[in-house]
């Protein structure tokens, strides 16, 4: 897009002083092609603030704004360097006045950059989510375990993804327990998982699902439960060769997060609770004191009947 064009849009958004108003109305006036492209910014005009105000996107994390509010000033430093090395950006023929306008169109706003990143955010996590919160530091996908103040990057990933669950979420599930032993069996061989379905309908939670997800190239398995109110949670599970950790709780956003490690798999146990007590919860699946789905047929049936 050319900086003219650039100015123009800031005309039609209505970002432009009066002064520099009268200036483009100038041009248009003068130009045939700056009012046909004026009517045509008018006529696509969308309001995505406006949009993204109405839509329940999850919160953005504090660190994530405060990387996009510092890579605004190192995008316009960098700009200017390379205007002054003369870099192949042509410099634009307009009026002296419309410069301050078009570096001001350098710095987005913080709240567009982190709503865009939000609906990336929503619209890519259900294929994957290891891209989305690559640190690039090696091993990011088992950092250690989460502690308050401290979350491991794919449990803030867990997080993010149980975020966007509703009950209705869960309206259209089908209840097939070949598919969901094919699915046991499958992560039990295939990913190298010793997993372990907990039965806890002793604790108001149905079975609905197990799904097969990656984090970082690294296998991890989400399994939801629908309790008798309120919305689904989650037990989340991931290889992770490390030392037992003692279950420890915190609340991330609006999501409580129950983690430990134990026999060489991490866990998080992660919902808005509603009456339930996901520690003591967490407590008891870490204990072994809940039944166990999916160690036949029959269990199969009776836990997916419910």
């Amino acid at each position: 897009m050319k900086a003219d064009d650039l100015l123009l849009m800031a005309y039609v958004d209505g970002v432009l002083s009066p002064d520099e108003c009268r200036e483009v109305e100038e041009h248009i006036r003068a130009s045939a092609e700056a009012a046909e492209t004026v009517a045509l910014l008018r006529a696509s005009r969308l309001d995505y603030k406006a949009a993204f105000a109405t839509q329940k996107l999850p919160p953005v994390p504090d660190s994530l704004t405060r990387k996009i509010e510092a890579m605004a000033p190192a995008h316009t430093s960098k700009s200017a360097t390379q205007g002054a090395n003369g870099s192949s950006i042509p410099t634009p023929s307009a009026a002296p006045g419309a410069a301050p306008v078009r570096s001001r169109l350098r710095s987005v706003p913080t709240w567009l950059a982190a709503a865009c990143v939000a609906g990336a955010f929503c619209g890519g996590l259900f294929l994957r989510l290891g891209p989305l919160l690559d640190t690039g530091a090696p091993g990011s996908g088992s950092d250690a375990m989460a502690i308050p103040g401290n979350l491991s990057p794919w449990v803030a990933a867990a997080v993010g993804y149980q975020q966007l669950y509703t009950r209705d979420t869960l309206a259209y599930v089908e209840d097939n327990p070949q598919v969901v032993s094919k699915t046991v069996e499958d992560i039990r061989r295939d990913d190298g998982i010793a997993l372990r379905i907990p039965d806890l309908r002793s604790a108001g939670l149905i079975f609905k699902s197990v799904q097969r997800l990656h984090f970082n190239n690294k296998p991890l398995v989400q399994i939801v439960y629908l309790p008798e109110k309120g919305p689904p949670i989650a037990l989340c599970v991931m290889k992770d060769v490390k030392p037992d950790h003692a279950v420890a709780a915190q609340v991330v956003d609006t999501m409580h997060v129950v983690t430990w490690r134990q026999a060489e798999l991490s866990y998080a146990l992660i919902g808005k609770t509603e009456g339930v007590d996901l520690s003591a919860l967490g407590k008891r699946i870490s204990n072994r004191e809940v039944d166990q789905l999916f160690s036949n047929a029959t269990s199969v049936s009776m836990a997916l009947a419910e």
